[in-house]
């Protein structure tokens, strides 16, 4: 395999280089350079933003919590910011795959990628987060459209996600031992009294369980999900486990993320 190499010097020298051609932009390459090695993807060239300062950084700006997309996932979560305004996405960041895909691996790598499994769509979506990119801004609900697929164009970068804070928000998984990737796992969030919930790792791709919305914007509490029966349409079925089994665990790690808010 050959391919082209280039360190961006910025993100309009990113975008510019990755127009019109077979180009890959490389954020941590814990997805991305796995997927080279197994031929998976082959692209022309790479076009690297991790000299870009002002791609990281993690603030409080406008009442929001806002982190550059080339913050790394041990970054979110050591950072006492994130601790002290969503504990619970400091702690999914915490528990993301192993030490070196943490220091690595980042937040808009993640999110441009949309791996099925993936644990920052899930927090996305459940918080009702904003994906600010080089050309516009994006809600949550519009951006992840299916299994490796976003709203993001050709050569669009993700510049940073903005987190509105919410009143409690908590998260868990069950994690597949191995890869440490979601088998299903569900953030919750409540802001005044609406509940969003996200689940991961389930289906082909992240999505809001409306159900469970409905019954912890009734009653904030673990005892609220578990009444709550989950549909097996469009859940996996692998070697990890069934659609019954997914459909299971999903309240089930609801109640206990909402416990653990």
């Amino acid at each position: 395999m050959t391919f082209s190499y280039q360190q961006a010097a910025s993100v309009a020298a990113a975008a510019q280089a990755a127009a019109g051609t077979d180009a890959k932009i490389l954020a941590g390459g814990q997805s991305l350079l796995a997927a080279m090695k197994l031929g998976l993807a082959a692209p022309e060239s790479l076009i690297d933003l991790s000299a870009l300062s002002d791609l990281k950084g993690i603030k409080l700006d406008g009442g929001k919590l806002s982190i550059g997309a080339m913050s790394t996932h041990a970054a979110v979560a050591a950072s006492t910011v994130v601790q002290q305004a969503i504990p619970a996405l400091a702690d999914l960041a915490g528990r993301i795959g192993d030490r070196q895909v943490r220091n690595r691996g980042t937040l808009g790598g993640s999110l441009a990628n949309n791996d099925p499994a993936a644990c920052y769509p899930a927090a996305v979506l459940a918080l009702n987060a904003t994906i600010h990119t080089d050309r516009r801004s994006i809600a949550a609900d519009d951006f992840f459209k299916g299994m490796f697929e976003t709203a993001l164009g050709e050569g669009e970068i993700i510049t940073s996600v903005s987190f509105p804070l919410p009143d409690k928000a908590g998260w868990q998984k069950f994690k597949q031992p191995a890869s440490r990737f979601s088998i299903v796992g569900v953030f919750v969030a409540k802001t005044g009294g609406a509940a969003r919930v996200a689940v991961t790792g389930a289906g082909a791709g992240v999505f809001r369980a409306t159900s469970l919305e409905a019954a912890l914007s009734s009653s904030w509490s673990q005892a609220a999900t578990m009444g709550v029966i989950m549909s097996t349409d469009g859940l996996n079925s692998d070697l990890h486990g069934s659609p019954e089994y997914r459909a299971a665990l999903i309240p089930v790690l609801a109640g206990r993320a909402v416990a653990a808010s």
